[in-house]
């Protein structure tokens, strides 16, 4: 054991990565899909002997900045790995291109969502399940990563509490975690308590869905899906699925663990935080859900009021359970549509705006989550700093309360988060022009960059005027699009962090 930690991080996840294609490889020999039976077993074997060669030859590199060398093979991990899960992926499909395969892995594996293969039957159940457990091991990969990587270095949103700067040591807020001298000890650590947490949570979940009326092979992929926040389904969302109501009630449930760290880490990063009631995260996410559903809600009760038909309380109902599921699971950044969102359009005769759900999708989940965007603490920071500001032109004389940490994040907090908006808000010009240039139409193009940046694939059916196919858009485009997941996963500021002298100093 004590030699498979010494090896490099990204080799370890390529190890891990192998290992995991034995698991489609038996679910093909149990439906007698054996082609991709086939296909993943010997990828197993391939990308096993490859993993023990590269270990071997790795076996004793010492970096001289562990935690510089984490940062390096994460980044290498969502840029690198795809490639050999797209491997056996192309050879199980057949009639696809590698560049399909590609894009596939790494929509899975950044917990987007987007696929190419959007027409149901296109793909086997095992390769379906396949599409689940990269994603899934992303979401895995997020959670371990986001407590023992970034939070040290101040970075994926933990630099709005802390008082050291993006990309260097913790400040006082993560004396914990600095008491704890090498980071690869700190890196198995959350990984062997976080881990059992986000299994038994899928299993959890999976079982619930089963009672619920699902199929078990569906159950396990939603479940999978909900806790990565990937979105990805079998039978293109939850609309066709058998649990109906009652599956949808679980995973509204389960949404909470992509809205607040909280409810899977609380105590492990060594916060003054007082529970989920006191949880900045937890009581901005409530706001937003609420008062986006109500609006929601009342634009298609005026719809209604002015036709002839007055309505019923079962179609009312289901409009509002249709708004309330569908904006919680934008802004986690899953993607999942209620079987009710479309409801509320029959019922009064409007057509619900995409704009609402590609705002939910760039405000995001919480820190440490598997949810993507722009970060909740982050917005809010800049709520609290707006919040100050106007109280200092009524009252130019008073004094912010709250106690320090209050006066943190109204002060350097804000100031980090209105960094990283607007670092977000380039990234996505920058996306949409390079998309442009590939021939994609502006509408088509801002719709794409919101969803790769905020890791939301889902969100190009559901937020364009006509519904966006990732199969049609063009290669050159397919290739801008993976990068951008990349960077909405990492977030800008990681990436930046690479490029500080001062981390690459001996």
């Amino acid at each position: 054991m004590g030699w498979i930690v010494r090896l490099p991080f990204f080799v370890i996840l390529m190890g891990l990565g192998a290992i995991s294609m034995l698991v489609p490889a038996v679910h093909g020999a149990v439906l007698e899909d054996f082609t991709t039976m086939r296909v993943f077993f010997y990828g197993f074997i391939l990308f096993s002997i490859l993993t023990i060669m590269i270990g071997l030859a790795t076996a004793g590199y010492a970096p001289r900045s562990v935690s510089r060398s984490q940062l390096v093979g994460l980044l290498a991990a969502f840029s690198a790995l795809p490639l050999m899960f797209a491997v056996p992926f192309y050879e199980a499909v057949g009639d696809t291109t590698f560049l399909n395969a590609w894009f596939e892995m790494v929509s899975s594996f950044t917990t987007t969502g987007a696929t190419v293969y959007d027409s149901l039957g296109r793909l086997t159940p095992s390769q379906h399940l396949w599409r689940a457990l990269v994603g899934w091991m992303g979401g895995l990969l997020v959670w371990v990563t986001a407590v023992s990587i970034f939070a040290p270095m101040n970075l994926g949103g933990f630099e709005v509490r802390s008082t050291g700067n993006a990309g260097k040591g913790a400040g006082f807020s993560f004396t914990q975690i600095g008491k704890i001298a090498d980071p690869s000890e700190r890196l198995v650590r959350y990984t062997l308590t976080l881990t059992p947490i986000y299994v038994g949570l899928t299993a959890v979940l999976w079982i619930g869905l089963v009672i619920a009326g699902e199929f078990p092979y569906i159950a396990l992929i939603h479940a999978m899906s909900t806790l990565s926040t990937s979105g990805i389904s079998p039978i293109g969302g939850l609309y066709l699925a058998s649990s109906q109501f009652w599956g949808e009630l679980l995973i509204l449930c389960f949404f909470v663990f992509a809205l607040s760290r909280l409810t899977f880490s609380r105590g492990m990063i060594g916060e003054r935080d007082q529970g989920l009631r006191r949880d900045p995260e937890f009581i901005t996410a409530l706001v937003l859900i609420g008062t986006v559903t109500m609006l929601l809600f009342l634009r298609h009760f005026i719809g209604a009021a002015d036709g002839m038909e007055p309505a019923n309380i079962q179609e009312i109902a289901s409009a509002l359970w249709g708004a309330l599921f569908t904006v919680t699971s934008f802004l986690t950044t899953t993607g999942f549509e209620s079987r009710y969102w479309d409801g509320a359009t029959t019922w009064s005769g409007l057509s619900t705006p995409g704009l609402f759900l590609i705002g939910m999708a760039l405000i995001g989940g919480g820190v440490a989550t598997t949810a993507g965007g722009v970060k909740l603490l982050r917005i809010y920071a800049l709520y609290r700093h707006g919040e100050r500001e106007q109280d200092r032109l009524l009252h130019p004389s008073s004094i912010g309360g709250g106690g320090r940490d209050a006066r943190r994040i109204r002060k350097q907090g804000a100031y980090i988060s209105w960094v990283f908006f607007m670092l977000f808000a380039l990234s996505i010009a920058g996306v949409m022009l390079m998309l442009s240039l590939t021939g994609v139409q502006f509408e088509t193009s801002m719709v794409l960059a919101v969803s790769a940046l905020s890791t939301t694939g889902p969100l190009a059916a559901v937020a364009a005027e006509t519904p966006i196919s990732y199969a049609g858009i063009p290669d050159a485009a397919k290739i801008i699009i993976a990068f951008a997941m990349v960077l909405g996963r990492l977030e800008t500021l990681a990436i930046i962090a690479l490029f500080n002298p001062e981390i690459w100093q001996r």
